[in-house]
């Protein structure tokens, strides 16, 4: 694999866990959620002055992927309304390689070496492992199946638009794809937020901390623009493997910065995803 796409993927990890640990110290995470996805947007159309808009053979990607991107963050908001999101997030962002690994396998065919194969799946058990110190733990007594089946309908939609914009931007120029999905997105998810939260709330958030939502909305664009150069070098199977590490990377700033407890067990997992991450990079 690419030492570029690795560089790439990790900065990409990086970025994605430091804008949701910012989020995660809002008093109102999912309309500050809503928020940066605007943010996201007007920060795309400004840009999109500059690099011009996707091919016309791109468009159609770009539509599915903004609708499923809206599908996610609906989804998403609304899961952490009812359950913890240290439930939700370890399974839905663990359980999404390894889907894609088998849509890139009958979609692009992307057939994996062996230690790149096993590469990603240590990187998955890795993830496991991280993932099953939050279900271990209490979740203020709401049933753990229904947050688990919710979580997998997340990895599936994640698994999905992966696939679809590692496809595109194989196919096309990444900048002005990336972009193009960025401008759209906010069109679909903000009425469903206002709506949710009503109108006085949504603009309250913004008047509170301005500053933090144009923040987590620039990180989120160049994160997932990062994301997408690796995807137009690389295989998607690799890239989206170890693009998810941003797991372990949010843990230990939880550590670090919030004084959550990290655990031996997560050690571990990190311990273990960084196996993998070793492996794909030498032989995948």
């Amino acid at each position: 694999m690419p030492i570029l796409a690795v560089v790439l993927l990790l900065t990409s990890a990086v970025l994605h866990a430091f804008w949701n640990l910012i989020l995660k110290q809002s008093s109102e995470k999912y309309i500050a959620m809503g928020w940066q996805v605007i943010i996201s947007g007007i920060i795309s159309v400004v840009a999109l002055f500059f690099t011009g808009l996707p091919p016309r053979s791109m468009w159609i990607f770009a539509l599915i992927s903004m609708t499923l991107e809206a599908i996610y963050f609906v989804l998403l908001s609304f899961a952490y309304s009812d359950h913890d999101f240290s439930l939700v997030y370890p399974v839905a962002r663990g359980a999404a390689p390894a889907l894609v690994v088998l849509w890139s396998f009958l979609f692009l065919q992307e057939v994996p070496s062996t230690l790149g194969f096993i590469g990603i799946a240590t990187i998955v058990f890795g993830l496991v492992i991280i993932g099953a110190t939050s279900l271990s733990q209490p979740h203020e007594g709401k049933p753990k199946f229904k947050g688990i089946a919710i979580a997998l309908l997340i990895a599936l939609v994640i698994s999905i638009y992966t696939l679809i914009d590692g496809f595109a931007v194989k196919h096309g120029p990444v900048m002005p794809y990336g972009l193009s999905m960025f401008m759209l997105v906010p069109v679909l998810t903000t009425p469903v937020i206002v709506r949710h939260y009503g109108r006085d709330h949504f603009v309250k958030a913004w008047k509170d901390q301005p500053a933090r939502l144009i923040l987590v909305g620039f990180l989120g664009v160049i994160a997932y623009l990062f994301a997408l150069f690796a995807y137009s070098i690389a295989p998607v199977n690799y890239s989206e493997a170890i693009r998810e590490v941003s797991v372990v990377i949010g843990a230990f700033a939880g550590w670090q910065l919030l004084s959550e407890k990290l655990g031996k067990m997560r050690v571990l997992g990190a311990a273990v995803i960084f196996a993998g991450i070793v492996l794909i990079a030498v032989f995948g």
